[in-house]
């Protein structure tokens, strides 16, 4: 995800302070993963050195200086561009899941032991995002179903792997 963009775009509904920036952003792309301030404060910052951002207004008080930060015409086009542009699918040709069981083949431990390990894991972490897609709003089940579509794609990948192992052993041996 870039960070940069979706400060952008968050921004073309109205200025705002680097907090409400942290805290909209964490409400709605956050879940997992909050911002730092430190993150958004450094991403304001080369925003507005590219001219994609610029000060709106600033607060004293109390505290620090609170910069409030608007969008440019050129941060409104940055944001067009980069929501036209679809995003590069990852084939994943270089998985790691292939590494270890070729590896376990080749090391004389059981291939069938890494896959069943893995099965395990992935099940295990789609119940968990199952559960949170039940109780979630929009937002999150959108999310879940992403990330449960690939879960399953890999649950595809280690059942066809383990019905080849015979096969993929012929391979690889040594």
């Amino acid at each position: 995800m870039s960070i940069g963009h979706t400060l952008l775009g968050l921004l073309e509904s109205g200025p705002r302070h680097g907090y409400d920036l942290k805290r909209t952003f964490d409400e709605k792309f956050g879940h997992d993963r909050p911002l730092h301030y430190g993150q958004v404060y450094s991403t304001m910052s080369r925003l507005l050195k590219n001219g994609l951002v610029e000060v709106d207004g600033v607060e004293t008080g109390g505290g620090p200086e609170r910069k409030r930060y608007a969008i440019t015409d050129a941060g409104v086009t940055d944001v067009a561009t980069w929501l036209a542009q679809p995003e590069k699918p990852e084939p994943y040709l270089q998985s790691t899941l292939y590494t270890k069981v070729v590896l376990a083949m080749l090391t004389g431990r059981s291939a069938a032991d890494v896959l069943d390990a893995q099965r395990s894991e992935h099940l295990r972490l789609m119940r968990i995002l199952t559960d949170r897609k039940r109780r979630g709003d929009l937002a999150d089940q959108l999310i879940c179903d992403h990330a449960l579509f690939h879960l399953e794609a890999d649950l595809r990948w280690l059942e066809l792997t383990a019905a080849r192992l015979d096969k993929l052993a012929e391979v690889v041996a040594p």
